[in-house]
């Protein structure tokens, strides 16, 4: 990126960094970086500290149009996406403040490899140099989704990807090229794999805010989704928890989630004691303020579909569902976390802790695996640990997933399909509000209608140019070509 663009990025590690004491103390973290902790701290920041959440919630299908509602939150970041139109705001939540905050943790990265290397002796810093090279790869990874076309192996070898940068920027000028989508895949595979054996989960204060072995693994196993490669999918899910063991790990939300109070639920979600969460990020967001007053979210027709309505079990699932008034609906997810910059004035950021992992996608991404291996049963059983523990009173006999229940259901007498179409449906309820479905969306196709209160249908098939997320105007100041409209 062009010096402006770093200065951007840096200036928005400074901001979201209000837990990192040294961040405030110096500019040039270079200087500084003589010492495991040193580098340690440093790469507290190799995290993208903003969220997704904002723009592709309301990209997906799990936003519809509440109508002039009372007490509805009307944002460009919120409304833009909905119509499938390009965000020009830079501010929290927007996809040019993300794409700032991945190069933000880019450049972390790259400078923490830096003081490795140039270390007199580079092998007590082998977690570190591990941490590094997987968050390297994590940020990329979430800048080429996003950014570019997803995953084809016939089109990836000419899709334009994002620039990988592997080295701190040195110069003022200094000019990056897109190459395509397979070279950034084969960078990040080559950074993942290089660096996650190096992890040492001792190596950290709180493991859960660092890529640890399992949450290594666990975005392993998405990565290898993305690039269709099922069987390594497999692999990485049954490294997360030992033995390949996951369902201890998930929420439990029937046996203490459903039982919380609505202050408690709010604050448990996002805990690092939770099993479930394998990687957390603070993020400067006002999410967990607006997102169930965004005009574009859930609805009562989408909370009714998912969550009022029997799935394919012939159950309902678990989830308790809140309102904050006319057609604003929640799970509770996310608490605000407001830190205030003068202790004796109500001024400060606002901040939202993020799971960027957790036990229940490796599940869904490990059954996904096993139906694209044809290994049905083993799908089946993985599909049916979730719903016993997200379905209260459970009765194998009765909930059970079926080839019966999923030809009535879906309409298919495929049992692949039928299986595939009842874990998108899972992933749908369980990560709403989470920003994930539009991953989903993405790989598979699907066609996204939005309608709106004024009677139009929006659509957005599978080949729409806009389905690729606008890069930031002030890219091409680094001769990054902008996706095409």
């Amino acid at each position: 990126m062009k010096k402006i663009l770093f200065y951007t990025f840096l200036g928005s590690m400074v901001m979201a960094s209000g837990c990192e004491d040294y961040l405030d103390q110096v500019v040039d973290q270079r200087t500084q970086l003589t010492s495991v902790e040193n580098v340690s701290e440093l790469l507290a920041t190799a995290y993208p500290k903003a969220d997704y959440a904002t723009f592709t919630e309301a990209m997906s299908d799990l936003a519809l149009d509440k109508g002039p509602v009372s007490n509805a939150i009307l944002d460009e970041r919120n409304r833009n996406p909905y119509y499938f139109q390009d965000v020009q705001s830079k501010a929290q939540g927007s996809p040019d403040n993300y794409w700032n905050a991945c190069y933000a943790a880019i450049a972390a990265a790259n400078h923490a490899l830096e003081a490795i290397e140039q270390a007199p002796d580079p092998a007590p810093y082998a977690a570190q140099r591990g941490e590094a090279l997987v968050a390297r790869a994590y940020a990329h990874f979430m800048l080429v989704t996003l950014f570019s076309k997803v995953y084809d192996p016939a089109t990836a070898a000419t899709d334009p990807g994002i620039p990988y940068v592997t080295e701190p920027e040195k110069v003022v000028l200094a000019q990056y090229e897109r190459r395509t989508v397979a070279y950034v895949y084969e960078q990040i595979e080559n950074d993942l794999t290089t660096g996650l054996p190096l992890l040492n989960n001792n190596a950290y204060r709180v493991p859960k805010y660092h890529f640890n072995t399992a949450a290594a693994h666990a975005f392993a196993a998405r990565f290898y989704l993305f690039k269709r490669d099922y069987q390594k999918v497999v692999d990485h899910a049954n490294q997360v928890f030992a033995g390949g063991n996951i369902e201890p790990n998930l929420r439990p939300w029937v046996s203490v989630y459903s039982n919380l109070t609505a202050n408690e639920g709010l604050a448990i979600y996002t805990q690092a004691s939770q099993n479930a969460n394998l990687l957390l990020v603070e993020t400067a967001s006002l999410w967990a303020r607006n997102y169930a007053r965004y005009r574009y979210g859930m609805s009562t027709a989408v909370l009714n579909a998912l969550f009022r309505s029997n799935n394919v079990t012939g159950a309902r699932w678990v989830f308790p569902t809140y309102t904050q008034g006319d057609n604003h609906w929640l799970i509770l997810k996310f608490r605000e976390h407001f830190v205030r910059t003068d202790p004796n004035a109500e001024i400060g950021y606002p901040y939202t802790i993020f799971p960027l992992f957790t036990a229940e996608e490796v599940l869904f991404n490990r059954a996904e695996a096993y139906i694209q291996l044809n290994r049905t049963e083993d799908a089946r059983a993985d599909l049916n640990m979730y719903a016993r523990n997200r379905i209260e009173n459970y009765n194998a006999s009765t909930h059970a997933i079926t080839d019966a229940k999923l030809r009535s259901y879906y309409g298919t007498n495929n049992a692949r399909q039928g299986l595939l179409a009842a874990l998108l449906d899972f992933k749908a309820a369980e990560f709403v509000q989470e920003g994930m479905r539009w991953f989903d969306i993405l790989r598979h196709g699907i066609t996204v209608q939005h309608p709106t209160a004024e009677g139009q249908v929006l659509s957005l098939p599978p080949g729409d140019l806009r389905r690729v997320i606008q890069i930031p105007q002030e890219a091409t100041l680094a001769g990054i070509q902008r996706n095409p409209r």
